[in-house]
């Protein structure tokens, strides 16, 4: 399906309203050197010369073995199927499903995803998802802000320190206080909840890997009045207990793990779901379904509590162009695999970091981090600065060791192992590593 925005007699109209005689006079009062900046372009090539050069540039990239990097972005199979649904032009280049009529087929995937996420999350409803992890978290909590009426949070040091950064800065603009539970052994330690306590924010598996007990979290939120808001892997929820079955009021992550390339770090996007009784409260938009005035099913925007929709003051954020097109892939990720698809990639990552962790320790320097039972990533002590451990080992075609801030300890770096590893591939970066640190 071609989009075309205007055709030429639109156009013409236009220009009769406003009355300008063409294009050029309609941005006539531009200056020049705005409106046509001289272009420094070299002579025009032929096609196989440009692809000539094309090639040139291509080969000056390292190669590289499969990435074992970690850190909450991975390296996973993305199904063709997935990208070949992608690409089709009433997804590539849907907007917000203002009109319901014209929008059936986005709004419906819409709503397929939020179901999909509302599942796999063990909760009543999702939105339409978030822009990344660390907005769906900020978003998280101050939809629990909200809804408590108090303004004091308190996040386990294992959440993302990119996402804290980021939930940092929200709730610094509504004079909110932020408090940081400082890991113990490599994971939270259960802490007091004071009365003015608004949520609590425990990640599982953690930044550093390691898998937490999430109920007594929720059991002592929900003993003071606040709420408790877990930030999950969504492909770590195809083995391990969904966030609302030990009690999670809202659950929050980035979907990288559900179909989308690493791509530098993004685009990805954000989940958040959470129980009815706070539907009130959800950012972005809400897609439901209904059926028409012939009884048809259908589907249509239930919520939009976007400033641009409602009164500011009532608003819950001004998020709502979102991640839509990521959002749909990872549906469509998660309808490809089905949930025994999605449990076999889980338990295969989960295989491939205990042998990957096994085989690193045996590398001299090397010492254990993250505790054990972790679900696919893991972080270890290395003998040298991880940062140009990292380097050396691309340099040799590896793409490995994400460093760890030092607020966690000195000279740790995380690996990560998924289903695309083979046991080849572990042997090969251990003696990659052996090299560097030799």
């Amino acid at each position: 399906m071609d989009y075309t925005p205007h055709t030429e007699e639109e156009i013409r109209e236009m220009l009769r309203r406003v009355g300008a005689a063409s294009l050029e006079d309609l941005f006539a009062h531009l200056p020049k050197e705005i409106l046509s900046p001289p272009i420094d372009l070299p002579e025009p090539l032929p096609e196989w010369k440009v692809l000539e050069e094309l090639r040139r540039l291509a080969a000056q990239n390292l190669p590289a073995h499969k990435a074992f990097l970690g850190g909450g972005v991975r390296s996973h199979h993305v199904p063709p199927v997935v990208q070949a649904l992608a690409a089709r032009g009433e997804f590539l280049t849907a907007y917000t499903p203002y009109q319901p009529e014209v929008s059936q087929g986005v709004l419906q995937a819409t709503f397929e995803y939020q179901t999909m996420i509302a599942e796999l999350a063990g909760l009543e409803i999702a939105n339409a998802s978030m822009y990344d992890g660390a907005t769906a978290l900020a978003e998280g909590v101050l939809l629990a802000l909200r809804e408590t009426g108090r303004m004091g949070v308190l996040v386990s040091q294992g959440v993302h320190p990119e996402y804290r950064a980021v939930l940092r800065a929200y709730l610094e603009a509504v004079g909110a206080k932020l408090l940081t539970l400082p890991l113990e052994g490599g994971r939270t330690p259960l802490p007091e909840v004071g009365e003015e306590v608004g949520a609590v924010v425990v990640q599982n598996p953690n930044f550093l890997g390691a898998l937490e007990d999430l109920g007594p979290f929720a059991e002592a939120a929900h003993g003071a009045g606040a709420l408790f808001v877990a930030v999950a892997d969504p492909l770590s929820l195809g083995v391990l207990k969904p966030p609302g079955a030990y009690g999670a009021d809202i659950a929050v992550g980035d979907g990288q793990s559900l179909g989308l390339p690493m791509g530098f770090g993004g685009p990805h996007f954000g989940f958040l779901a959470t129980k009815k009784a706070f539907v009130r409260q959800l950012p972005g938009r809400l897609v439901s379904e209904t059926v028409d005035v012939e009884g048809r099913r259908g589907f249509i925007l239930t919520l939009q509590a976007r400033e641009q929709y409602i009164r500011r003051a009532k608003a819950k954020s001004n998020i709502t162009t979102n991640a839509q097109l990521t959002a749909l892939m990872g549906a469509m990720y998660l309808a490809a695999l089905g949930p025994e698809g999605l449990r076999e990639v889980a338990l295969k990552s989960v295989e491939m970091a205990h042998k990957l962790h096994a085989l690193l320790l045996e590398v001299p320097g090397v010492r254990p981090f993250t505790p054990k039972p972790f679900f696919n990533e893991f972080a270890l002590a290395l003998p040298k600065d991880p940062e140009a451990v990292r380097r050396a080992l691309a340099e040799r075609g590896f793409h490995g060791a994400t460093p760890v801030p030092r607020e966690y300890g000195e000279n740790l770096a995380l690996f990560a192992a998924t289903e695309l590893h083979e046991e080849e591939d572990l042997l090969a970066l251990r003696e990659a590593l052996k090299e560097v640190l030799a």
